[in-house]
């Protein structure tokens, strides 16, 4: 997902699919361990790599979001616009108990407007210990919260983690297993397989799919998509078809990172509307 300027207050909406500016960990307070004191307190989940946070309005899940976004991702999708999240490395090791802090100072705003707490990445079930700390925390305070995931490490997702989890924002990269691939590097059975476990438990989810010309929107690649949407049930409450754009290619440049896409154009209105028909034809709300 796309990252916003962390403030003290509600910052206006944001259209999904659009880039935000970032504070990094501005505000947060970080800390510095030795190395075996910092793999001590990573396995309990004290303790997390952070890339960013922000305070935003109508993106990651109802009303206002406190967005924290952790850093490391198992995915190298040709489209991301955030690919100085796909390395653990390049966060800040915060402790959990200062985002829970922080969950805290919100409370009356996230009370006022229907929000809480949205983690998510990167990957965030790449470091599920501190996640489920997370969780447990807003919970612990009556907050609600989303997880935004791509649901490939699922497995590493608890039943206890899964009972404190009030929404998930689960991204299909693609329907077809080829075409997944080909988008993330990975195999599509992961993102799947969590998709059941959602279902079983009857976990409410928002469906995401970046619609990207030449990669994702051929017809087959859609309807597949839309079909296992469709079996996940009612769980599934929408589904957000977000336009591909350009807006974060200069960070493959200075990351030094080659960028596939550079040529790609965004979707036309006319392919938006046919990909959005595709999931609305099935019952399913589309946005």
């Amino acid at each position: 997902m796309t990252l916003a300027q962390g403030h003290d207050t509600a910052m206006p909406a944001v259209p999904l699919g659009l880039p935000r500016s970032r504070s990094g960990t501005a505000g947060l307070a970080s800390v510095e361990l030795d190395h075996a004191a910092r793999m001590t307190a990573v396995r309990a989940g004290e303790v997390g790599s952070v890339h960013s946070w922000e305070l935003v309005t109508a993106v990651d899940g109802p009303g206002t979001r406190l967005t924290v976004f952790l850093a490391g991702c198992p995915l190298q999708c040709l489209y991301c616009h955030n690919p100085d999240t796909m390395q653990m490395r390049r966060g800040t090791d915060v402790p959990a108990d200062e985002i829970l802090a922080r969950v805290a100072r919100y409370r009356t705003v996230f009370k006022a407007t229907g929000g809480g707490l949205t983690v998510s990445g990167g990957e965030p079930l790449m470091q599920p210990a501190y996640l489920a700390r997370l969780l447990r925390g807003a919970k612990a305070m009556d907050v609600h919260t989303t997880v935004d995931t791509s649901g490939f490490f699922g497995a590493q997702c608890s039943d206890e983690m899964l009972e404190n989890i009030d929404l998930v924002l689960l991204d299909i990269k693609s329907g077809l297993p080829d075409a997944y691939r080909r988008v993330t590097g990975r195999a599509l059975q992961p993102t799947l397989d969590f998709g059941r476990r959602l279902r079983d438990s009857g976990t409410r989810t928002w469906i995401r799919f970046v619609l990207v010309p030449g990669l994702t929107d051929a017809p087959e690649n859609v309807e597949a998509v839309a079909d296992h949407v469709v079996a996940m049930g009612p769980v599934v409450e929408r589904v957000e078809v977000l336009p591909f754009h350009q807006m974060g290619r200069d960070k493959w440049d200075e990351l030094g990172m080659r960028y596939e896409l550079d040529e790609t154009q965004p979707p036309a209105p006319e392919l938006v509307e046919r990909v959005r028909a595709t999931f609305r034809d099935r019952g399913l709300s589309v946005y």
